[in-house]
């Protein structure tokens, strides 16, 4: 049950207010903003000088990469410490690109690896899928991905064996920084270097995800990737994730992202013997708590926040997902996909991880129920406190939203 004691109402969306370390980050970010050109070349130059490497593979996702940073360079509003904000995660996306390749090629037999049947949370935020993907990765039956390794899966050639790992310290750092900067965050959604990550970082690397739209509101850049087939993304997905099998080991992927509401089919063709859990809830007070999440990191780049542009682009964004959803969902039989209703997982926790399991023809024994309980222990719904939402902060009208994802409702949740 949602700690009512520790509920904080978002009253600056629009004109946001920082703590003074907050400030004090942000104003130092600011300083380095001529040293962080939103430019394609200018990226490509410091990746190759971080890494000493040149080729990024296939060129294809340049002309990825100059829609989005045309985007950007869009934002009303944009203030200097944003700029060095996108530049860094652009910066690291060819990091990765550089490295992959690199590792490729000096381990050739990384293609051969298999990916077995990995199993695939898909659902929109807070509809149970960061908690159902902790308390399954929480016995060693599957390989997940720490929130560091997410973020730099390929780790730098200087920076072989050395313990701790760098990837960790940088991550310690930058979650530091959000904390200060976005003290509520973890209300909305816990971010620890540790934590189990979504793949959809992975996705980035690849310059083609709906995560590039979370981290800001950019029309042109939206319109551009849903014009697209996402096949080779996916692909590039499954390379990188045998590569990160390599590396550190790993016998199942369990992997979890809402984008793949939207791509069921680019899924099942990707990854054809995947198990897919489909989690579910009513999509309304869905949608303003996921609102809430991008209305308030978006002050992260700028100032002042269209709050309720930004809410009603999402409406219709979460609208396109959830018919896609309707539209492609039997894609995957019943034998390797199931639905799970939220308030059902919240009756049954242990139920569900079991169900989970046996669809996943993977073995729940003693140990496997010890360890998901002693997750449940630690981690308690609304154990962090609750952030309120309404239709009035995002200008919404709640019949309006409700009309518009009927359809899901009466498919998943009647």
């Amino acid at each position: 049950m949602t700690n009512a004691a520790h509920s904080v109402r978002l009253d600056d969306l629009a004109q946001p207010q920082f703590s003074a370390q907050g400030q004090q980050i942000l104003d130092m970010m600011a300083t380095l903003a001529a040293q962080c050109p939103l430019r394609a070349d200018a990226l490509h130059a410091q990746a190759s000088a971080d890494t000493g490497l040149h080729d990024f593979g296939p060129g294809d996702y340049r002309e990825r990469l100059e829609v989005y940073l045309a985007a950007l360079r869009e934002i009303d509003g944009l203030h200097d410490a944003g700029r060095v904000n996108f530049y860094n995660q652009l910066l690291q996306v060819l990091k990765n690109r550089l490295l992959l390749v690199d590792l490729l090629k000096r381990h050739p037999e990384i293609n051969d690896i298999a990916l077995h049947a990995p199993v695939v949370i898909a659902g929109l935020p807070r509809t149970g899928t960061t908690h159902l993907h902790n308390l399954l990765a929480a016995p060693p039956t599957f390989r997940t991905m720490p929130y560091w390794e997410s973020v730099e899966p390929f780790p730098m050639p200087n920076e072989l064996g050395i313990e701790p790992d760098p990837r960790r310290t940088r991550m310690d750092v930058a979650v530091s920084v959000l904390d200060a900067v976005m003290p509520h965050f973890a209300l909305m959604h816990e971010i620890t270097t540790d934590h189990v990550h979504e793949e959809i970082q992975l996705l980035a690397n690849d310059v083609s995800t709906m995560l590039l739209e979370t981290l800001a509101d950019v029309p042109r850049w939206r319109d551009y990737y849903q014009s697209h087939d996402q096949t080779p993304h996916y692909e590039y997905l499954a390379t990188q994730l045998r590569a990160m099998q390599y590396l550190r080991g790993g016998r199942r992927w369990l992997l979890k992202s809402p984008q793949h509401l939207e791509q069921v089919r680019v899924l099942n063709r990707v990854f054809p013997d995947s198990i897919v859990v489909f989690t579910h809830r009513d999509p309304v007070p869905v949608a303003l708590s996921m609102i809430a999440m991008i209305t308030y990191s978006a002050r992260m780049h700028r100032t002042p926040v269209p709050v309720q542009q930004i809410a009603a682009s999402w409406i219709d964004r979460l609208d396109q997902m959830l018919t896609a959803l309707v539209r492609d969902r039997d894609a995957i039989g019943p034998d390797r996909s199931i639905d799970i209703r939220f308030d059902d997982f919240m009756a049954d926790e242990i139920g569900v991880a079991r169900r989970v399991y046996a669809l996943a023809g993977e073995p729940f024994t003693d140990e496997t129920e010890k360890a998901v309980t002693d997750y449940l222990a630690g981690h308690r719904r609304g154990r962090l406190g609750s952030v309120e939402t309404s239709f009035d902060m995002f200008g919404l009208d709640e019949a309006t939203v409700r009309e518009r994802f009927a359809p899901y409702a009466q498919r998943f949740l009647a």
